[in-house]
């Protein structure tokens, strides 16, 4: 395959999987109606992906022995914060959820600097005005205290911190092999929800399951999908593509997710939602704009 059709394949790849995630809060929600509820549904789903993804992972198991281990780590922390994300859809509002979670350049910003010593050049300081300005008005925007509220939306917030820390993990350190790579995530968000689900869901109830082969159905094929197929596409395609493409492509998922909410299940955003969301998403722009031009 010659450059060119690997990047147009490797951008297609990536923006179908934004759209894709962008509608992945219908699955979570269809697992708590079928009866498994709370974080249950989500630690399920990556379970599911987990097992898909096993074959993989014994496969490269000399060489995820042999790796990195803040480089696993940081995969495994990456797999639990895509974990919280999940679990958030089921406790918060769709769109809120998503524009929290992509606050992570603006956390990763802050802990670039702090942590690694990395610089704040002025458009990293746009950035994090952006980003900032937008939590704000979103939050507080109807004379409320700036802070999350809903259980959904302080999972939300810490999804985008976790992956944040995680990102940074990943990026300094040498990388993993995609499928491999790929076990360790999911693995990751299996085992972390593992630890969070009885403390958030308490144990699951069972007797709430009314169509446990539907429900078996939508968790495997949720986990499947989600959590093995795109996954390892993205995983894919990332190498392909500079990281200023691949960050503006995914960034589909934000307007997917607040009009599929809004279409089939009325959650509107509010004015100031509307516009600290802008916000975000902004800063989410600027802050790939310098990679885009040195690249």
């Amino acid at each position: 395959m010659d450059m060119s059709r690997a990047v147009l394949l490797s951008s297609l790849i990536v923006l179908v999987s934004g759209v894709f995630w962008g509608l992945y809060w219908m699955p979570v929600r269809e697992i708590e109606d079928l009866g498994l509820r709370g974080a249950w549904g989500s630690v399920a789903a990556g379970l599911a992906g987990t097992l898909v993804l096993a074959p993989f992972g014994w496969k490269a198991r000399r060489t995820l022995l042999a790796a990195d281990r803040l480089a696993l780590a940081s995969t495994a922390l990456g797999g639990f914060a895509f974990l919280l994300y999940s679990v958030s859809y089921v406790y918060g509002q769709v769109a809120v959820v998503v524009i929290l979670f992509f606050l992570a350049p603006v956390w990763a910003t802050l802990l670039g600097r702090w942590w690694m010593g990395w610089p704040i050049t002025p458009m990293r300081v746009l950035v994090l005005i952006c980003g900032l300005a937008g939590l704000a008005v979103m939050l507080g925007g109807e004379g409320n205290l700036p802070i999350p509220r809903a259980i959904g939306e302080w999972l939300g917030l810490l999804a985008g911190l976790c992956w944040a820390v995680a990102s940074i993990g990943i990026r300094v350190r040498p990388p993993l092999p995609p499928v491999g790579g790929g076990f360790v995530f999911v693995g990751g968000a299996f085992l972390g929800g593992l630890c969070l689900a009885p403390l958030l869901s308490g144990p699951p109830d069972v007797a709430d399951i009314a169509a446990p082969v539907s429900l078996m159905a939508v968790v495997f094929a949720t986990g499947a999908f989600w959590w093995a197929c795109l996954l390892i596409g993205i995983m894919w395609a990332t190498p392909r593509l500079d990281p200023a493409r691949t960050s503006i492509l995914l960034m589909v998922e934000v307007p997917v997710a607040a009009v599929s909410a809004a279409v089939l299940i009325g959650e509107h955003l509010t004015t100031p939602q509307l516009i600290g969301g802008i916000l975000v998403v902004a800063a989410g722009v600027l802050e790939v704009v310098p990679a885009r031009r040195r690249s």
